[in-house]
Protein backbone atom coordinates (compact mmCIF):
# COMPACT_ATOMS: atom_id res chain seq x y z
CA UNK A 1 0.00 0.00 0.00
CA UNK A 2 0.95 3.49 -0.74
CA UNK A 3 0.41 6.58 1.73
CA UNK A 4 -2.04 7.71 -0.74
CA UNK A 5 -4.13 4.30 -0.38
CA UNK A 6 -3.68 3.99 3.35
CA UNK A 7 -4.84 7.69 3.97
CA UNK A 8 -7.73 6.84 1.44
CA UNK A 9 -8.89 3.42 3.09
CA UNK A 10 -8.67 5.46 6.71
CA UNK A 11 -10.92 8.46 5.56
CA UNK A 12 -13.27 5.83 4.25
CA UNK A 13 -13.62 4.43 7.09
CA UNK A 14 -13.58 7.04 9.38
CA UNK A 15 -14.01 9.89 7.64
CA UNK A 16 -12.05 13.20 6.02
CA UNK A 17 -12.32 15.21 9.10
CA UNK A 18 -11.81 12.60 11.47
CA UNK A 19 -8.75 11.60 9.51
CA UNK A 20 -5.90 14.18 10.18
CA UNK A 21 -1.63 13.98 8.45
CA UNK A 22 0.46 14.76 11.53
CA UNK A 23 3.09 13.97 9.62
CA UNK A 24 4.26 12.55 6.72
CA UNK A 25 3.14 9.01 6.91
CA UNK A 26 1.83 9.49 10.16
CA UNK A 27 -1.90 10.08 10.38
CA UNK A 28 -4.05 10.22 13.25
CA UNK A 29 -8.12 9.46 13.91
CA UNK A 30 -9.51 11.05 16.10
CA UNK A 31 -13.17 9.89 16.99
CA UNK A 32 -15.49 9.70 20.21
CA UNK A 33 -14.47 6.59 21.32
CA UNK A 34 -11.28 6.49 20.50
CA UNK A 35 -8.15 7.93 19.23
CA UNK A 36 -6.04 5.38 16.36
CA UNK A 37 -2.29 6.37 15.41
CA UNK A 38 -1.28 4.96 11.80
CA UNK A 39 2.68 5.35 11.15
CA UNK A 40 4.88 4.21 8.39
CA UNK A 41 8.44 3.67 8.99
CA UNK A 42 11.25 5.82 8.43
CA UNK A 43 11.60 3.98 5.21
CA UNK A 44 8.15 3.69 4.07
CA UNK A 45 8.35 0.34 4.00
CA UNK A 46 6.40 -1.07 7.09
CA UNK A 47 2.86 0.07 8.58
CA UNK A 48 2.10 0.35 11.92
CA UNK A 49 -1.47 0.80 13.44
CA UNK A 50 -1.76 1.68 17.27
CA UNK A 51 -4.51 2.11 19.37
CA UNK A 52 -4.45 2.49 22.86
CA UNK A 53 -6.35 -0.09 25.32
CA UNK A 54 -6.16 0.93 29.12
CA UNK A 55 -3.13 2.48 31.36
CA UNK A 56 -0.42 -0.07 32.03
CA UNK A 57 -0.98 0.53 35.67
CA UNK A 58 -4.64 -0.80 35.49
CA UNK A 59 -3.59 -4.05 33.40
CA UNK A 60 -0.65 -4.26 35.60
CA UNK A 61 -2.86 -7.81 37.24
CA UNK A 62 -3.46 -9.48 33.83
CA UNK A 63 0.13 -9.13 31.97
CA UNK A 64 0.18 -12.52 31.96
CA UNK A 65 -3.44 -12.85 30.21
CA UNK A 66 -2.32 -10.47 27.97
CA UNK A 67 0.72 -12.56 26.08
CA UNK A 68 -1.40 -15.40 26.25
CA UNK A 69 -4.10 -13.75 23.97
CA UNK A 70 -1.45 -12.68 22.21
CA UNK A 71 -0.62 -16.42 21.52
CA UNK A 72 -4.10 -17.53 21.49
CA UNK A 73 -6.54 -15.23 20.21
CA UNK A 74 -5.72 -11.65 18.61
CA UNK A 75 -5.26 -13.09 15.08
CA UNK A 76 -3.04 -10.38 13.04
CA UNK A 77 -2.67 -7.56 15.87
CA UNK A 78 -1.07 -7.83 19.20
CA UNK A 79 -1.10 -6.56 22.65
CA UNK A 80 1.83 -4.16 23.30
CA UNK A 81 3.17 -2.09 26.23
CA UNK A 82 5.14 1.10 25.68
CA UNK A 83 5.44 4.82 27.51
CA UNK A 84 2.28 3.44 30.40
CA UNK A 85 0.04 2.45 28.20
CA UNK A 86 -1.28 -0.88 26.88
CA UNK A 87 -1.71 -0.94 22.98
CA UNK A 88 -3.38 -2.78 20.84
CA UNK A 89 -0.98 -2.45 17.48
CA UNK A 90 -0.73 -3.73 14.11
CA UNK A 91 2.42 -4.06 11.96
CA UNK A 92 3.29 -5.30 8.50
CA UNK A 93 5.31 -4.63 5.25
CA UNK A 94 3.20 -2.01 2.79
CA UNK A 95 4.47 -4.22 0.17
CA UNK A 96 2.05 -6.87 0.86
CA UNK A 97 -0.17 -5.47 2.44
CA UNK A 98 -3.97 -4.89 0.83
CA UNK A 99 -6.96 -2.80 1.81
CA UNK A 100 -8.88 -5.42 3.14
CA UNK A 101 -6.17 -6.34 5.69
CA UNK A 102 -5.48 -2.90 6.82
CA UNK A 103 -9.86 -3.15 7.38
CA UNK A 104 -9.53 -6.31 8.96
CA UNK A 105 -6.38 -4.95 11.32
CA UNK A 106 -8.40 -1.66 12.51
CA UNK A 107 -11.97 -3.76 12.94
CA UNK A 108 -9.49 -6.10 14.99
CA UNK A 109 -8.14 -2.86 16.89
CA UNK A 110 -11.48 -1.60 17.97
CA UNK A 111 -12.96 -4.59 18.88
CA UNK A 112 -9.53 -5.36 21.50
CA UNK A 113 -10.40 -1.47 22.80
CA UNK A 114 -14.24 -2.07 23.20
CA UNK A 115 -13.35 -5.00 25.24
CA UNK A 116 -10.65 -3.42 27.28
CA UNK A 117 -10.01 -5.67 30.48
CA UNK A 118 -12.97 -7.64 30.28
CA UNK A 119 -11.73 -10.40 28.14
CA UNK A 120 -8.63 -10.86 30.15
CA UNK A 121 -10.18 -10.29 33.63
CA UNK A 122 -12.58 -13.54 32.92
CA UNK A 123 -9.29 -15.27 31.59
CA UNK A 124 -7.51 -14.61 34.80
CA UNK A 125 -11.06 -15.47 36.91
CA UNK A 126 -11.10 -18.75 34.98
CA UNK A 127 -7.61 -19.59 35.61
CA UNK A 128 -8.41 -19.02 39.48
CA UNK A 129 -11.61 -20.93 39.49
CA UNK A 130 -9.77 -23.56 37.84
CA UNK A 131 -7.33 -23.62 40.67
CA UNK A 132 -9.95 -24.02 43.25
CA UNK A 133 -11.35 -27.08 41.43
CA UNK A 134 -7.88 -28.69 41.16
CA UNK A 135 -7.31 -28.10 44.36
CA UNK A 136 -10.82 -29.32 45.71
CA UNK A 137 -10.49 -32.13 43.97
CA UNK A 138 -6.98 -32.96 45.01
CA UNK A 139 -8.38 -33.21 48.73
CA UNK A 140 -11.26 -35.48 47.27
CA UNK A 141 -14.12 -33.02 47.59
CA UNK A 142 -17.24 -32.99 45.31
CA UNK A 143 -18.71 -30.28 43.23
CA UNK A 144 -21.18 -29.97 46.32
CA UNK A 145 -19.00 -30.10 49.19
CA UNK A 146 -16.93 -27.01 47.03
CA UNK A 147 -20.13 -24.97 46.65
CA UNK A 148 -20.60 -25.54 50.14
CA UNK A 149 -17.57 -24.13 51.09
CA UNK A 150 -17.86 -20.94 49.05
CA UNK A 151 -21.70 -20.11 50.61
CA UNK A 152 -19.70 -20.86 54.01
CA UNK A 153 -17.36 -18.25 53.36
CA UNK A 154 -19.67 -15.68 52.03
CA UNK A 155 -21.97 -16.12 54.92
CA UNK A 156 -18.88 -15.87 57.20
CA UNK A 157 -17.69 -12.95 55.39
CA UNK A 158 -14.36 -14.37 54.68
CA UNK A 159 -15.23 -13.92 50.55
CA UNK A 160 -17.40 -10.93 49.23
CA UNK A 161 -18.35 -7.50 50.22
CA UNK A 162 -19.33 -7.12 53.89
CA UNK A 163 -21.88 -4.62 51.82
CA UNK A 164 -22.92 -6.70 49.88
CA UNK A 165 -26.91 -7.36 49.63
CA UNK A 166 -28.39 -11.29 50.31
CA UNK A 167 -29.88 -10.69 46.55
CA UNK A 168 -26.16 -9.76 45.13
CA UNK A 169 -24.49 -12.40 47.37
CA UNK A 170 -26.46 -14.59 45.44
CA UNK A 171 -26.00 -13.74 42.53
CA UNK A 172 -22.53 -14.62 43.03
CA UNK A 173 -23.23 -17.74 44.29
CA UNK A 174 -25.00 -18.59 41.10
CA UNK A 175 -22.83 -17.47 38.84
CA UNK A 176 -19.83 -19.36 41.02
CA UNK A 177 -21.81 -22.43 40.78
CA UNK A 178 -22.28 -22.09 36.77
CA UNK A 179 -18.60 -21.27 36.78
CA UNK A 180 -17.94 -24.10 38.71
CA UNK A 181 -20.43 -27.10 37.14
CA UNK A 182 -19.04 -25.78 33.52
CA UNK A 183 -15.71 -26.40 34.61
CA UNK A 184 -15.67 -28.95 37.35
CA UNK A 185 -15.72 -31.85 34.74
CA UNK A 186 -12.52 -30.44 32.29
CA UNK A 187 -10.12 -30.25 35.31
CA UNK A 188 -8.06 -33.66 36.30
CA UNK A 189 -6.07 -33.98 39.80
Amino acid sequence: MTPTEIAGTLAELFSAEATVAIAPGSWQVETPAFRLLVLLSDDGSWLRVLLPIVPAQQARPFLEQFLEANFDETLQVRYASHQGVIWGVFQHNCSSLSVEDLRDAIAQLISLQEVGLDDVFNRLIESRVRQIILAAKMQGQSLEFTMQNLERFYAEGLMGDENQTSQAREETLAAWRRQLERLWPEIEP
